[in-house]
Formats: C-alpha cells, structure tokens, sequence
C-alpha cells in the first residue's frame, strides 16, 4: 500500500525551505537516472537478504544525517587529516550500514554518472529497508544534493536520556511536531541499543541503588542477563517482533517494557501518552503516520538545484 506524502500546510519550516521542497519531486530521477530506484532497492534487497538488522541502521543513519545540517548526506564523509567529519562523534561511532551505499553509489555511478545524490540514496535505502522489513511503502520526493561541510563539532543530537520534552525541543527545532516525534521513535521496533545506554536503569536508578521503577522486572531480569558480560552488547528496543516492523514497539511501552528511559517516558508522559496509546491499538494508523513522518523529515534543509553537489563517492567531497 502506498501513501502519501503530507500536505504543505503541515510542514513548518521557514520560507527558504519551503521553496526548496518544491523542487523535491516524486520520479525526480525518471529522465536523468531511469533505474535509479530500482538499482538502491536491488542493493538493499541483497543486503536485507542476509542482516535483518539493516532496516534499523539505516533508519539510525538517516535520522542523525538530517538532524545534522539537514538531509545531506554530510554523515557519510570521511574525515582527513584537515577535519573530523561526523562520522568521529560520539553518538555516531555505532552508525553503520556505509558499505551498503557505497555499493548502492558504485552501480549507479556505473550506469549514470554524478546523477544520483548520496542524500537520495540513504532516504530510498531507509524506504526500501522498511518495506522489507514488513513496514509501510510510500513515495520518496528525490532531487536532494549533497553537502561539502562534515564537522565532528555540530553533531548535537538528542540522547536516550532525556525528558519527552527536552527531546522534543530538538524535533521542534527541525520543523517537527509532537506527534513526528513520537511517530518516529516507532523505528524502535526493529532497533537495537548498545547496553551503556540504558545500563542505569537495570541495578542503580539515579543512584537509589534499585532498577528503575517504571521498568517491568522481568525486563530487567532479561536485560541484566543480556549485558552482564561487560563487552557492552546490544538488546532489541522491542522485545517481541524483533525485526518485524509493526506497532508492538507501542504496545510494550505501555506495559512497561520500554529498554531506553526515553522509549518508556513516551508512554508514561502527558504530551505524548496519548499518540502512543493510538499507535498501540491501531496499527494502520501507525503505519500511515509513519510513511507521512519519514517523508517529513527527510526534508529537513535539503539542498536542491544550484546547491552542494552531487558526489562522485559518498565518503569524499568532489
């Protein structure tokens, strides 16, 4: 099922972009880069054919590319020994899935040379990832450029730990809504999280010395076991359909089965609990705001027309 992008009237962003948006079209590859599409999704299929878990690192790496200088593809630079690229920053150092574009770049830059934007790729890649992964299918507006500015100092993106509220701020900040946030967040049903981030909340809970109240104890029996070992592992946001994307992710947060302390405060704040209490008993509507959701923020700044470039490697400026 396919569904529509958002009405213009619900993206809030400020006139510059909305101008942009306009040159962001649907097929925008269909003369310059016929196969364009079906060459990414051909690279996402032979992937997703052996590493299930591919849907959610790229749904992790288009999120922290487009909070960063907006949807760019400034995440895939390389740093030199000139500049740290954003590639060194903390909250990127377990991005992965690169080698996947790399490979998607190669065959499109073999059939239609310096066409194709990095920042397009990710965003059909992250589409075409969620659709294998039993997820929503949905039109991506192409026609994005790549940035040439990749800088280790202004990644600030929002962290696990923070209130509903302090993250919505970031949201706000890119031209979201509460209901976005929370709608994306919903990627966390086929996400993992390394143990140090959600590690306080199993044995000293703001230094009380106990697991966090609001978490299920038999969660916390589950996620003592799985990160008890010290290599700092990974556990399943969503403790059910692991790599199924679906609405479970809402259904156990409501049950207390949130792994990250942002992914339980979701359920248990007032100005999200609703829109959570929605997704949970209805799966369609989920899926629906979901596609509408990914549509919205990747265009985010997007440079169009004159703007950046398009890269002949992904990991270099031309």
């Amino acid at each position: 099922m396919d569904f529509s992008p958002p009405s213009r009237e619900s993206i809030s962003l400020p006139l510059i972009t909305r101008k942009a948006l306009a040159q962001l079209k649907v097929g925008f590859y269909k003369t310059s880069c016929p196969r364009a599409e079906s060459i990414v999704k051909a690279a996402v299929q032979k992937r997703f054919n052996t590493d299930k878990s591919i849907t959610a690192a790229l749904l992790r790496m288009h999120f922290h590319d487009c909070f960063v200088r907006g949807c760019d593809a400034s995440i895939l630079i390389d740093s030199t020994n000139k500049s740290r690229s954003e590639k060194e920053s903390g909250p990127n150092l377990t991005v992965r899935g690169y080698e996947l574009i790399d490979e998607a770049k190669k065959a499109l830059e073999k059939v239609c040379p310096s066409k194709v934007s990095c920042a397009d790729i990710i965003t059909l890649a992250t589409r075409d990832s969620v659709v294998l992964a039993g997820g929503p299918s949905y039109d991506v507006p192409t026609g994005r450029r790549d940035g040439r500015v990749s800088n280790i100092n202004e990644v600030n993106l929002p962290g696990p730990s923070l209130t509903v509220s302090q993250a919505f701020q970031s949201f706000k900040d890119k031209g979201l809504t509460m209901d976005d946030m929370v709608t994306l967040l919903g990627g966390h049903t086929v996400g993992v999280a390394h143990c140090s981030f959600f590690s306080g909340r199993l044995t000293n809970f703001q230094g009380t010395g106990k697991p966090d109240p609001s978490m299920d104890a038999g969660l916390v029996t589950t996620l003592k076991g799985i990160c008890g070992n010290g290599s700092n592992p990974t556990a399943f946001l969503d403790q059910g359909t692991s790599f199924r994307f679906d609405n479970d992710y809402y259904r156990q947060i409501r049950a207390k089965k949130g792994v990250m302390k942002i992914d339980q405060e979701l359920a248990d704040d007032r100005l999200s609990s609703g829109i959570v209490s929605r997704f949970a008993s209805n799966a369609n509507s989920f899926r629906t705001r979901f596609a509408q959701a990914m549509v919205k923020m990747g265009n985010i700044q997007v440079l169009v027309g004159n703007a950046g470039e398009i890269r002949k490697n992904c990991r270099v400026i031309n």
